[in-house]
């Protein structure tokens, strides 16, 4: 599996670059939406602090990890929870006037990505479950050279975490924020 911080990374930079190029209105999509889509995208994962409680009662990490939080069913119904409150007047939360259905768009976006990066990189999801044990993915990590294998995932996320500082200091300048 992708770790922590590629989960996180991927969802930020892609809605940085959404932010930046796409939403006209910058105070429409704040940047603490860009912030909890990040979070989210760590959310399926919370399945292994469950297995190490379960491990207690004799489960192994197979049996827990990628079972009920790596399907397509949190997904959908953050996206449907989204629509349903797309034009509910004062849908606003906290001090920064976060929109509901914005919350919930993010949040299945970075779940989204999630189970997206884990079917592509690292072994298999069951999208489905638990209506069926059927499992999909590409595991694109046996491409790289066996000796790369125990590596290749670290350096990513320190490439990506790069590529990100130069985004922002090229489209941002944060140098001013120091």
């Amino acid at each position: 599996m992708p770790q922590a911080v590629t989960h996180i990374l991927i969802v930020i930079i892609l809605l940085s670059i959404f932010r930046d190029y796409f939403v006209k209105n910058k105070k429409a999509f704040p940047l603490h939406y860009v912030l909890i889509g990040g979070i989210a995208g760590i959310l399926p994962d919370l399945d292994v602090a469950v297995y190490y409680i379960m491990s207690f009662l004799g489960y192994t990490i197979n049996e827990i990890h990628r079972r009920f939080s790596h399907n397509i069913f949190l997904v959908i119904l953050l996206v449907i929870l989204g629509l349903l409150t797309y034009s509910v007047k004062n849908s606003k939360l906290g001090k920064h006037h976060l929109k509901l259905r914005n919350l919930f768009f993010v949040i299945a976006f970075g779940i989204f990505i999630h189970l997206l990066l884990d079917w592509l990189i690292v072994g298999t999801i069951m999208p489905f479950y638990p209506f069926s044990t059927m499992a999909f993915g590409l595991n694109l990590i046996k491409l790289v050279p066996l000796a790369w294998q125990n590596s290749f995932l670290p350096a990513l996320d320190a490439v990506l975490l790069v590529l990100w500082l130069i985004y922002l200091e090229l489209k941002h300048r944060i140098i001013d924020f120091i």
